[in-house]
């Protein structure tokens, strides 16, 4: 049930990605793309009866590897870092069109 919903959050920032026109839209949508391609990678890899692999005296059971973590981490840095720099761009296509639409953008930037 929960990968249906992370798939569902996927589909919605791809759609969104295709179908609307204004730069900050398709920046929030790639925003819920990759929140759902996060979610998901969290829901195939969530184990039951884990351990977080948190350095303590007291003896655990099995702990969780934390390659995935290390990598969801990463993956959510770099969605931070890009978004940032999408929209530093975005500010800059602002100050020179009125617009923020794509297709007059193309339009007004086609030689």
């Amino acid at each position: 049930m929960l990968e249906a919903f992370a798939l569902a959050t996927i589909l919605c920032g791809f759609f969104g990605i295709l179908l609307k026109k204004n730069l900050l839209m398709k920046i929030i949508s790639m925003d819920v793309m990759s929140t759902g391609v996060v979610a998901y990678y969290v829901v195939v890899a969530a184990r039951n009866g884990m351990f977080t692999p948190i350095a303590s005296t007291s003896p655990q059971g099995a702990y969780a590897d934390p390659v995935p973590q290390g990598v969801i981490l990463t993956a959510i840095v770099i969605g931070f870092s890009i978004q940032a720099l999408m929209l530093v761009g975005v500010m800059k296509l602002s100050r020179d069109n009125p617009t923020l639409d794509s297709r007059d953008i193309e339009q007004d930037t086609a030689p």
